[in-house]
């Protein structure tokens, strides 16, 4: 049975309770051993995550130790999957700087706030998160998000769609979900999820289902990878 292990707290206005029960549920229904937590001290055993198929982080801003951020980093690169949603995974712990290379991107803003109408369009039709799902449209927060260029971008949006300071730099495509690499590991980020019922029915439940899934099945196959992660390491930390 694949293990996966979900942690959530932070800034309650994002229900990471309810998030964090949603993705347990998703998780078990496909036949995984889940374990949640509501601190961060799990992330104190380097070798437990390491073990793991799959981490799910629903921590919206909050602090993390350094020691805790690399342990996580770590145990992705040598396979286990990492997969989240909105700020519980790219607004989280903006101190270090190792997680926001390792996710991918960092939250900087939501114009207009909540419940602004947008559409959701998706660019990559042959990924196994995203084949057969069409554009879809939610009312919900649209996150501009600083990326990394080396994601691999599976969805995006427009702005500007309410105006504000940024909208005389003209269109920008966003990217809204995308996969990449840490290593051995898989990392899957879905900007949707500013509440639950968000993300809790539709094609944004089944994206993050299937980026979930994908994440996960990452540690099984980490020996194929053909990545050395020997060569890839060097004397000493860069963060």
């Amino acid at each position: 049975m694949k293990k996966a292990l979900i942690t959530w707290g932070g800034w309650e206005g994002h229900e990471p309770d309810k998030v964090a029960r949603l993705f347990e549920g998703v998780l078990s229904r496909n036949g995984y051993e889940v374990e949640v937590y509501d601190s961060l001290d799990c992330f104190d055993d380097a070798e437990a995550l390491k073990s793991l198929d799959l981490i799910v982080p629903v921590w919206t801003m909050s602090k993390i130790t350094k020691e805790q951020a690399v342990n996580v980093s770590e145990a992705v690169a040598q396979g286990t999957g990492l997969a989240g949603c909105h700020g519980g995974m790219c607004d989280a712990f903006r101190e270090q700087v190792v997680w926001q290379f390792m996710t991918g991107a960092n939250w900087v803003a939501h114009p207009g706030g909540d419940g602004v109408k947008y559409s959701v369009n998706i660019v990559d039709h042959d990924h196994p998160t995203t084949k057969g799902i069409a554009d879809f449209e939610v009312a919900t927060e649209q996150y501009y998000l600083h990326v990394d260029p080396a994601n691999h971008v599976l969805a995006t949006t427009t702005f500007p769609t309410v105006p504000w300071y940024h909208s005389p730099n003209g269109e920008a495509v966003m990217p809204v979900a995308w996969t990449r690499k840490w290593g051995r590991g898989r990392v899957y980020y879905n900007a949707l999820g500013h509440k639950e019922n968000v993300i809790s029915s539709g094609p944004a439940l089944e994206m993050l289902t299937r980026g979930l899934l994908w994440a996960g099945e990452g540690y099984a196959l980490r020996e194929q990878s053909g990545i050395d992660l020997a060569a890839l390491r060097t004397a000493g930390s860069h963060f």
